[in-house]
């Protein structure tokens, strides 16, 4: 293990992160001395606060441990902040919904991006440009009209799945068919007071169980989330979302599979696409 390529990426983190090392050391629990040991490549911290710092600087563990790319050389393969552009998509999207005639998804279009204006998907750490949030729902859209779903409230309600959640708007407020209204409603997450974080995620999945429509939207919504998370998510928040993924997620695409023909190529095809992704980066983690 190479301790002074570990100390000078520690430091560089520490730089981009905006921390001195006095700020560093106090985070960590540990002494400036400590720090500048481990900087000089004379020491090594310990998993813990190797893991401490990944999460405090918005980098990898791995990247910490000099296993990543630099950035300079991830610029050499052409790293990309999104799959698509938001303006061809929404034209996908809003050419669909007139040539078939499909109203609630061509309001939806409209009223998503209104709510949605000024907010940003969680940039990457390779990228200084920001993506238009509304990229996220439109690449659900996009994706589950190209897997053969026609249905005008599903494809609205994916559209606005977001817009509970992130923008304050409450589900019966929303002017659209009761349908689009409960299935964005069952997908909007809170922890409901007299419950704890882990019971209200219970009932929500449960919630979502329930609903044929609601268990699409999840999968397409957790799709798109997992093929992104690893320019973004720290290592110990993947290593979350990837549990939470196994544990509560991918049981829907069964519940597709079993009860619901009409959606069972689009649960075989998301979930593997999703285990396909997750797989992945559990290698990439271990190494």
């Amino acid at each position: 293990m190479d301790m002074v390529r570990i100390g000078t990426c520690i430091a560089n983190a520490r730089r981009r992160a905006g921390f001195t090392q006095e700020e560093l050391a106090e985070k960590c629990g540990v002494s400036v001395q400590a720090v500048s040991k481990w900087e000089n490549g004379h020491n090594l911290p310990d998993i813990e606060n190797l893991m401490h710092i990944a999460e405090l600087t918005n980098t990898t563990y791995s990247m910490l441990l000099g296993r990543d790319i630099s950035g300079e050389d991830a610029g050499l393969l052409n790293i990309r902040n999104r799959l698509f552009r938001e303006n061809n998509m929404f034209t996908r999207m809003r050419t669909v919904a007139s040539g078939e005639g499909l109203e609630e998804t061509y309001k939806a279009l409209q009223y998503m991006r209104q709510q949605h204006a000024g907010q940003f998907r969680k940039r990457s750490k390779y990228s200084v440009e920001k993506v238009l949030y509304i990229n996220h729902p439109l690449l659900m859209a996009c994706q589950a009209h190209a897997l053969g779903i026609r249905d005008d409230v599903l494809l609205a309600a994916i559209l606005l799945h977001d817009v509970v959640e992130d923008t304050g708007v409450l589900a019966e407020e929303l002017p659209f068919s009761e349908e689009v209204r409960e299935i964005v409603r069952l997908v909007s997450f809170s922890v409901p007071e007299g419950m704890t974080r882990k019971q209200a995620k219970e009932a929500y999945y449960a919630g979502i169980a329930e609903n044929g429509k609601a268990c699409v939207v999840k999968l397409i919504d957790r799709c798109n989330n997992v093929s992104t998370m690893a320019g973004s998510f720290t290592r110990r928040r993947m290593l979350q979302y990837i549990k939470e993924t196994e544990q509560y997620v991918l049981p829907l695409a069964d519940v597709l599979k079993n009860g619901y023909a009409e959606y069972s190529d689009l649960s075989f095809l998301v979930k593997y696409h999703i285990l396909s992704v997750i797989e992945t980066i559990k290698y990439m983690i271990a190494d």
